[in-house]
Protein backbone atom coordinates (compact mmCIF):
# COMPACT_ATOMS: atom_id res chain seq x y z
CA UNK A 1 0.00 0.00 0.00
CA UNK A 2 1.37 3.52 -0.51
CA UNK A 3 -0.14 7.21 -0.51
CA UNK A 4 0.91 10.84 -1.42
CA UNK A 5 0.25 13.09 1.52
CA UNK A 6 0.93 16.65 0.87
CA UNK A 7 4.67 16.47 2.80
CA UNK A 8 5.60 12.82 2.21
CA UNK A 9 5.38 9.34 0.35
CA UNK A 10 3.65 6.85 2.67
CA UNK A 11 3.82 2.85 2.45
CA UNK A 12 3.49 -0.58 4.08
CA UNK A 13 5.46 -3.54 3.27
CA UNK A 14 3.51 -6.70 4.30
CA UNK A 15 5.83 -9.64 5.34
CA UNK A 16 5.58 -13.27 4.02
CA UNK A 17 4.11 -14.70 7.07
CA UNK A 18 2.81 -11.66 8.54
CA UNK A 19 3.56 -8.12 10.13
CA UNK A 20 4.15 -5.01 8.21
CA UNK A 21 7.15 -2.46 7.50
CA UNK A 22 5.98 1.02 7.59
CA UNK A 23 8.11 3.66 5.35
CA UNK A 24 7.89 7.12 5.67
CA UNK A 25 9.68 9.18 3.07
CA UNK A 26 9.46 13.49 3.10
CA UNK A 27 9.32 14.81 -0.34
CA UNK A 28 12.31 16.40 -0.31
CA UNK A 29 14.10 13.14 0.35
CA UNK A 30 12.99 11.80 -2.94
CA UNK A 31 15.61 11.45 -5.68
CA UNK A 32 14.08 9.41 -8.29
CA UNK A 33 10.43 7.63 -8.55
CA UNK A 34 9.85 4.75 -11.53
CA UNK A 35 6.83 2.66 -12.06
CA UNK A 36 6.84 -0.81 -13.49
CA UNK A 37 3.10 -1.21 -15.08
CA UNK A 38 2.61 -5.19 -15.96
CA UNK A 39 -0.27 -6.71 -16.83
CA UNK A 40 -1.80 -7.92 -13.02
CA UNK A 41 -0.68 -4.55 -11.16
CA UNK A 42 2.19 -2.37 -11.33
CA UNK A 43 5.23 -1.82 -9.31
CA UNK A 44 6.79 1.70 -7.88
CA UNK A 45 10.25 2.39 -7.03
CA UNK A 46 11.61 5.36 -5.15
CA UNK A 47 15.07 6.46 -3.95
CA UNK A 48 15.82 8.64 -1.43
CA UNK A 49 18.57 10.36 0.27
CA UNK A 50 19.36 9.01 3.58
CA UNK A 51 21.10 12.84 4.80
CA UNK A 52 17.72 15.05 4.91
CA UNK A 53 19.33 17.69 6.73
CA UNK A 54 21.80 18.14 3.94
CA UNK A 55 21.49 18.66 0.12
CA UNK A 56 25.06 16.00 -0.53
CA UNK A 57 26.68 13.60 0.97
CA UNK A 58 25.42 10.84 2.05
CA UNK A 59 23.59 7.78 0.52
CA UNK A 60 21.12 6.43 -1.34
CA UNK A 61 18.03 3.96 -0.43
CA UNK A 62 15.75 2.23 -2.49
CA UNK A 63 12.42 1.39 -1.95
CA UNK A 64 9.93 -1.09 -3.91
CA UNK A 65 6.32 -1.14 -3.77
CA UNK A 66 4.80 -4.16 -5.60
CA UNK A 67 1.56 -5.64 -6.58
CA UNK A 68 0.03 -2.12 -6.68
CA UNK A 69 -3.64 -1.17 -8.63
CA UNK A 70 -2.77 0.20 -12.52
CA UNK A 71 -4.58 3.64 -11.39
CA UNK A 72 -3.13 3.93 -8.05
CA UNK A 73 0.58 3.25 -9.11
CA UNK A 74 0.29 5.95 -12.01
CA UNK A 75 -1.47 8.54 -9.26
CA UNK A 76 1.22 8.17 -6.82
CA UNK A 77 3.43 8.23 -9.80
CA UNK A 78 2.73 11.67 -11.35
CA UNK A 79 2.80 13.02 -7.39
CA UNK A 80 6.06 11.38 -6.99
CA UNK A 81 7.52 13.30 -10.40
CA UNK A 82 5.80 16.27 -9.21
CA UNK A 83 7.34 16.69 -5.99
CA UNK A 84 10.63 15.25 -7.72
CA UNK A 85 11.03 18.23 -10.28
CA UNK A 86 9.77 20.77 -7.32
CA UNK A 87 12.80 19.75 -4.98
CA UNK A 88 15.40 18.84 -7.71
CA UNK A 89 16.26 22.93 -8.35
CA UNK A 90 16.14 23.71 -4.63
CA UNK A 91 19.18 21.33 -3.58
CA UNK A 92 20.49 22.55 -6.52
CA UNK A 93 21.16 25.80 -5.02
CA UNK A 94 21.27 24.15 -1.13
CA UNK A 95 24.24 21.60 -2.55
CA UNK A 96 25.87 25.01 -3.76
CA UNK A 97 25.72 26.91 -0.84
CA UNK A 98 27.05 24.22 1.13
CA UNK A 99 30.00 23.98 -1.10
CA UNK A 100 30.22 27.57 -1.00
CA UNK A 101 30.25 27.49 2.98
CA UNK A 102 32.82 24.36 2.64
CA UNK A 103 35.21 26.52 0.99
CA UNK A 104 35.14 29.83 3.27
CA UNK A 105 33.45 32.02 0.89
CA UNK A 106 30.01 33.60 2.12
CA UNK A 107 27.63 35.58 0.23
CA UNK A 108 25.95 38.94 1.11
CA UNK A 109 22.56 40.00 0.25
CA UNK A 110 21.33 43.25 0.16
CA UNK A 111 17.61 44.11 -0.24
CA UNK A 112 17.97 45.44 -3.53
CA UNK A 113 19.95 43.07 -6.17
CA UNK A 114 22.12 45.87 -7.79
CA UNK A 115 22.24 44.60 -11.13
CA UNK A 116 19.40 43.52 -11.71
CA UNK A 117 17.16 46.94 -10.09
CA UNK A 118 14.82 49.36 -11.67
CA UNK A 119 14.29 52.69 -11.63
CA UNK A 120 11.02 51.99 -10.12
CA UNK A 121 10.80 53.36 -6.97
CA UNK A 122 9.83 50.68 -4.18
CA UNK A 123 10.38 46.78 -4.18
CA UNK A 124 6.45 46.09 -5.52
CA UNK A 125 5.55 43.81 -8.68
CA UNK A 126 6.97 46.22 -10.92
CA UNK A 127 10.67 45.97 -9.93
CA UNK A 128 10.50 42.23 -9.89
CA UNK A 129 9.03 42.23 -13.42
CA UNK A 130 11.94 44.41 -14.25
CA UNK A 131 14.01 42.68 -12.68
CA UNK A 132 12.73 39.41 -14.40
CA UNK A 133 13.09 41.10 -18.02
CA UNK A 134 16.79 42.31 -17.57
CA UNK A 135 17.60 38.62 -16.53
CA UNK A 136 15.74 37.22 -20.09
CA UNK A 137 17.64 39.79 -21.57
CA UNK A 138 21.22 38.87 -20.71
CA UNK A 139 20.40 35.57 -21.29
CA UNK A 140 19.03 36.28 -24.31
CA UNK A 141 22.56 37.85 -25.34
CA UNK A 142 24.51 35.22 -24.04
CA UNK A 143 25.92 37.27 -20.87
CA UNK A 144 24.51 34.44 -18.49
CA UNK A 145 24.00 30.62 -18.49
CA UNK A 146 20.31 28.97 -18.32
CA UNK A 147 21.15 27.51 -15.04
CA UNK A 148 22.25 31.45 -13.54
CA UNK A 149 18.93 32.72 -15.33
CA UNK A 150 17.10 29.67 -13.75
CA UNK A 151 18.58 31.26 -10.23
CA UNK A 152 18.00 34.44 -10.91
CA UNK A 153 13.85 33.51 -11.28
CA UNK A 154 13.30 31.44 -8.83
CA UNK A 155 14.91 34.41 -6.13
CA UNK A 156 12.53 36.51 -7.84
CA UNK A 157 9.62 34.85 -7.69
CA UNK A 158 10.80 33.44 -3.76
CA UNK A 159 10.25 37.42 -3.54
CA UNK A 160 6.46 37.73 -4.28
Amino acid sequence: MVAATSGRLIGINRGLIGGFTPVDIRWQDVKTANVKAGIFGSDITITALTQPDLASGGTVRTFQFTGLRKADAQAVYRACQAQEQAWREKRRLRELEELRAKSGGFQAESPRDVSFGSDEAGSGKGDLTARLKRAKEMLDSGLISDSEYETIKAKVISEI
